[in-house]
């Protein structure tokens, strides 16, 4: 019997010796640029620490040797090699998509059927059938469609702020961001109508917030559901509740069958999944469950994504006075131009504005990489002269580090700068082309809606700066430093500004008194 236990005991740790240690030299084998992995964790350790945001460890091993083509790191336990070369990366993400067509998925439809079946998570055929039919949501004249509700959505929001007390004029922008942009997706995702100003403990936004929350017991989540996927089947683990994501099917059930028994069309990303229906023999027909998982996505993205990005753009507009004013000054230019009117046509043709924007999602991408699987064996070019060629085989993953060429000198003058000057005349269309500017990924795995959160942020800056003046404050991060408290970006101590009222209002702003109450 001892004999047994001992046996059994020497298995079992050469197993879990083989599982840490089975790849810890495969980049050392072939040449690869590399930061030695800690057992288990990998290079992730100073992060699961919070001894480092993930995107200064992002970067960090992009930054290991400056003139190779790819680097190693280590995910946990996987090895994956993180592209380095611009022309290594749209070879990848364009010329050769057929190798690489998808992201790594942790989580299967029977587990959570609500994220596994949205459009990022998809894979192959059903990837591409559902990304052909969401894609006229998000042409040209839908954003035009949509526009006018986000503008008045915007000028109340910025109405509201601007009329603040005194005693409240200290405001925490990703919360109050993340109201609006709460309020906007779920009339253009899901049809419907609520006012997170006024109402902020509404359903939609206090599952919606729940759901897109980032915590310690996310990470936990996410660990179990990568690394020990039987584990996460037996303890039927899910990333969105059960009551959560059963108020949001209920809710698009409910909103189709009304919108079918009383012929209600409207401009928005459910109408379009409605109208797909029995179109296309031999594709599979949208559930319930399959609308709900686009439009949650749709809503997950924009709920927190776009409001952090408006967070970031507003910190650097607040802490930079010549940036504020230039950018109230062509806003005013357009408000006197189109007597107050300020169309879709005029706000999306604001160069300036354009280029704000473009610089936060620079220094702040909203993911700070993004992933593909190659599906067949793929040779890379040496990563160094003298080097030889690796292939990445089957089912392994290859990692495009957004935040390191965001901030690599090679490609954007003094990156930790802010200057939105980059973004002007020509060079913007050369930053554009050149590969190293990634904020929405690259290739037809590009993010889907990146129109719709350019417009959305486009048309809150406009309405907020027309009417308030945005100040740093006591609380504000300055110089701006990233939270070692997750995996998402933020600043240490949150995101806080001072809204005043602009004592020089363009003649066609007014700031209307508010109907109700509302606090933050």
């Amino acid at each position: 019997m001892m004999y047994v236990i001992v046996l059994s005991g020497i298995v079992g740790a050469l197993g879990l010796y083989y599982f840490l240690f089975k790849n810890i030299n495969v980049f050392k084998k072939h040449g690869i640029p590399y930061i030695q992995p800690l057992p288990y964790v990998g290079n992730m350790g100073l992060t699961i620490l919070r001894k480092q945001s993930l995107a200064d460890v992002m970067k960090n091993i992009y930054n290991v040797h400056r003139e190779a083509k790819y680097n190693g790191m280590f995910d946990f336990t996987s090895p994956i090699i993180l592209l380095r070369d611009p022309e290594l990366i749209k070879s990848i993400a364009l010329k050769h998509f057929d190798s690489f067509p998808n992201h790594r998925s942790f989580v299967t439809e029977d587990q959570d059927p609500l994220f596994a079946k949205n459009l990022f998570a998809l894979k192959d055929n059903r990837w591409r059938e559902v990304r052909t039919m969401l894609s006229p949501a998000f042409t040209s004249s839908k954003m035009k469609s949509m526009f006018k509700l986000m503008s008045d959505y915007a000028a109340d929001f910025a109405n509201f702020v601007a009329q603040l007390p005194p005693d409240q004029k200290v405001i925490q922008t990703k919360d109050i961001f993340t109201r609006y942009t709460n309020d906007v997706i779920a009339t253009c995702a899901f049809g419907v109508s609520v006012d997170s100003m006024r109402n902020p403990k509404n359903l939609f936004y206090v599952y919606g917030k729940e759901a897109t929350t980032f915590n310690i017991v996310s990470f936990f989540k996410m660990y179990i559901f990568r690394m020990l996927p039987s584990v996460a089947a037996l303890l039927r683990l899910k990333f969105v509740r059960n009551v959560i994501a059963k108020f949001f099917y209920d809710l698009v059930d409910t909103t189709i069958k009304t919108r079918d028994e009383k012929g209600i069309v409207r401009p928005d990303m459910l109408q379009l999944m409605m109208e797909s229906r029995g179109k296309k023999e031999g594709r599979n027909e949208l559930t319930i469950e399959d609308m709900t998982s686009q439009a949650f996505v749709f809503f997950f993205g924009g709920f927190d994504s776009t409001s952090t990005l408006m967070s970031f753009a507003a910190h650097e507009i607040a802490v930079n006075e010549d940036v504020r004013k230039r950018l109230q000054n062509e806003i005013d230019q357009i408000l006197e131009d189109t007597n107050g009117e300020a169309p879709y046509e005029a706000v999306n043709s604001m160069e300036y504005l354009d280029a704000v924007i473009n610089e936060a999602l620079r220094m702040y991408p909203v993911a700070v990489g993004t992933d593909r699987v190659c599906i067949k064996d793929f040779v890379l070019p040496p990563t160094l002269p003298g080097a030889k060629p690796f292939t990445v085989k089957k089912g392994e993953a290859l990692m495009i580090p957004v935040f390191g060429l965001h901030y690599d000198p090679k490609y954007f003058k003094e990156p930790e700068k802010f200057d939105p000057e980059r973004f002007l005349g020509e060079q913007k269309k050369v930053i554009h082309n050149s590969g190293a500017y990634l904020p929405f990924g690259l290739g037809p795995r590009m993010c889907i809606g990146n129109r719709f959160a350019l417009m959305e942020t486009k048309v809150l800056l406009f309405h907020m700066l027309a009417r308030c003046d945005l100040l740093p404050c006591e609380k504000t991060s300055m110089p701006l430093k990233l939270a070692k408290d997750g995996f998402t970006m933020k600043p240490e101590g949150g995101f806080w500004l001072k809204a005043v009222p602009r004592k020089e209002l363009h003649r066609s702003v007014a700031i209307k008194p508010a109907n109700g109450t509302r606090e933050l």
